[in-house]
């Protein structure tokens, strides 16, 4: 660096009053441009001090700050209290909590999204892989042996020529993966130690069989599929750190047990869900939950589950749109598991949709009450206009929308052809209409067109009035043409910010 670029970062630093917590930046509007030009690499959190996320997030988060702070790295871990700092957290686009971005070599302008696990090793070699190269060279067994024990995951390339066409492959996978670091080796020395004699790839881990070697023909893709199929562990339990990795990884069908961890038969039942995952690695996400935790009730909710239905199986597809599917039965042995599995990915299954029973008073109020069972005959009704609201019964938008949809209910409850209704879509769902938000609130003009239009207006009597009186053009949108939804987050009532579907 040059003597000119090093006193300029040193006054900056000066001119930065910017504290630390827990080795953590406290990052504010008028102290951020300084920090980025003291610290030009920094890894940002915009929280909020409410969020039970970013609450869990915290210490992992501190963790990995002090990690590189110990090794002496000059990349920072800042944090944004964006309920404070309201300014900022527009500029950078925060909408859900915790939001994360990059900031690299001081630029400001278009910071990089954090795309991985929410544990402190996943930020550090993360990060370490986005300011330093994606292979590190090792030619001792020290250090091989070293890197290993460090982490979770490790993927070694031993190639005696590291110019080969398949160290050229085997690099472009690396630059392709963040959250896993890379190695490649050349020395005889390593090989001997783990007993490789010829070029290959070796994905060491700390679960399961150890580590997995590479079979077949090297290309980037077959490598990046075995790299997914083996960096998880067969079954993986569904907490607030695996979270980002279950559902930011390239297998989007997953099948999930609900079972509660003091069971008495937990180890049987948990030794049958292994082995059946054996022969779908890569294929379909195997996902434990603890049936008993608190924090996994809303879970429990979306699959239409209460704990004294559990253990149970689900499966679930995380693509465009969430599909959902239960099997016959609620045994759990490796033989039924696998059979429905296989019926799964031969597409025999049908989805699961769930519906309570129709209220005998359903039409009885002035805000009609829809289920799945009675939804396509009432919604699509060719000679009525039926304004939905897809509710969740613990949604804080939902409690604050309630009398404000009543007393638009009741000013047309004496309508011929307009009905304002709701549904828990917590309990039920239909195939026609899928619900990512709460709340959601949909309009079915009368028709044949089986038209569906979105409500993207003011939550008042007069935006719902000119809409309804609009036949839906004022303030809403075809169904699919703004789908602007927000970071999926956790929401108290009275914030600002949409409540969502869990992500599972």
């Amino acid at each position: 660096m040059r003597p000119f670029a090093i006193l300029f970062v040193l006054v900056a630093a000066g001119w930065a009053d910017v504290s630390e917590e827990e080795d953590v930046l406290v990052l504010k509007k008028s102290n951020f441009d300084e920090a980025l030009q003291a610290h030009p690499d920094i890894l940002v959190e915009f929280y909020a001090p409410w969020c039970g996320h970013c609450k869990a997030l915290a210490p992992e988060f501190a963790k990995a700050a002090g990690m590189l702070k110990a090794e002496g790295s000059s990349i920072r871990l800042g944090k944004v209290d964006a309920t404070e700092e309201i300014e900022l957290a527009q500029e950078y686009g925060v909408r859900g909590y915790p939001t994360i971005k990059f900031f690299k070599g001081g630029e400001k302008e278009s910071p990089k999204e954090y795309s991985a696990g929410r544990q402190a090793d996943d930020m550090v070699n993360w990060l370490k892989k986005r300011t330093g190269p994606s292979v590190a060279t090792l030619n001792e067994v020290t250090e091989v042996e070293s890197m290993i024990a460090d982490n979770d995951v490790v993927v070694v390339g031993f190639f005696k020529d590291a110019a080969s066409d398949g160290a050229k492959i085997y690099q472009r996978a690396a630059d392709a993966v963040d959250e896993i670091p890379f190695a490649m080796t050349s020395s005889d020395a390593v090989f001997s130690k783990f007993e490789v004699s010829e070029d290959s790839v070796v994905l060491f881990k700390k679960f399961d069989e150890g580590k997995n070697t590479f079979d077949g023909e090297l290309t980037k893709e077959k490598l990046l599929a075995f790299i997914t199929a083996n960096q998880l562990p067969l079954v993986i339990e569904f907490t607030e750190q695996t979270a980002p990795k279950i559902f930011g990884g390239e297998i989007k069908s997953h099948i999930l047990m609900f079972l509660p961890k003091g069971a008495a038969d937990f180890k049987d039942k948990m030794t049958e869900f292994k082995k059946a995952a054996e022969g779908f690695k890569g294929r379909i996400l195997y996902i434990f939950i603890d049936s008993d935790l608190d924090d996994n009730q809303r879970i429990l909710e979306f699959f239409g589950l209460k704990k004294d239905e559990c253990p149970a199986i689900r499966l679930i597809t995380l693509e465009e749109d969430m599909t959902k599917y239960r099997p016959d039965s609620n045994a759990i042995t490796a033989e039924g598991i696998t059979a429905f599995c296989n019926q799964f990915l031969d597409g025999k299954l049908k989805p699961h949709l769930m519906s309570q029973d129709i209220p005998e008073d359903w039409d009885k109020n002035p805000v009609k009450v829809l289920v799945g069972k009675n939804f396509e005959e009432v919604a699509f009704d060719p000679k009525k206009n039926v304004f939905v609201e897809f509710y969740a019964p613990w949604c804080g938008h939902c409690k604050q929308l309630t009398p404000i949809w009543e007393q638009l209910a009741e000013k047309y409850k004496d309508s011929d052809d307009t009905i304002v209704a709701k549904m828990d879509s917590t309990a039920n769902e239909i195939d026609s209409v899928k619900v990512h938000s709460f709340p959601t609130l949909k309009f079915f003009p009368a028709g044949d067109e089986r038209k569906v239009i979105d409500y993207n207006g003011e939550r008042t009597i007069e935006g719902f009035t000119r809409f309804l009186e609009s036949s839906g053009k004022e303030g809403g949108a075809l169904e699919g043409e703004d789908d602007d939804d927000i970071e999926d987050l956790e929401d108290p009532e009275g914030s600002d910010v949409e409540d969502r579907h869990t992500e599972l």
